[in-house]
C-alpha cells in the first residue's frame, strides 16, 4: 500500500460533524463522479459530505481494503466536494460499494 505524507487533519470538527456525533451515523450525502477517462489504474471520485479527518479515514480505509486497489486517498474540502484517488485495478462498482458500505455514496456520472 503506497503511504503518502499530508497534513494530520483533525478527527472532529470544532463545530461537530455528522459522522461523529452522538446521534449515531446519519447518512452522509456524497454526489461524485469526476472519471479520469483512458486512466484505467487511476481514477477519481468527487464527494460531498465529508466532513473531517474522521470521515476521511473511514472512506480511505473501506476502499484500501478492496482487492486490487494500491492505494485509496481523500482530498478533504469541508462543505464542498472532496476527491478520492483510487489507483488499482478494483472496478467503479466495487469502489461504490465500499464507500456505500462506509456510509457515503456516489452519483451516477
Amino acid at each position: 500500500m503506497n503511504i503518502e505524507h499530508r497534513t494530520a487533519l483533525p478527527l472532529a470538527s470544532a463545530a461537530g460533524c455528522s459522522c461523529c456525533s452522538p446521534a449515531g451515523h446519519a447518512p452522509k450525502t456524497a454526489a461524485a463522479v469526476a472519471h479520469s477517462p483512458g486512466a484505467s489504474s487511476r481514477r477519481e471520485f468527487a464527494l460531498e459530505g465529508l466532513t473531517c479527518g474522521h470521515c476521511v479515514k473511514t472512506v480511505e480505509a473501506a476502499v484500501a481494503a478492496l482487492d486490487g486497489v494500491d492505494s485509496a486517498s481523500v482530498d478533504l474540502v469541508p462543505g464542498g466536494r472532496s476527491r478520492l484517488t483510487v489507483a488499482g485495478a478494483a472496478s467503479e462498482q466495487a469502489v461504490r460499494t465500499a464507500v456505500t458500505t462506509a456510509g457515503y455514496s456516489l452519483a451516477a456520472h
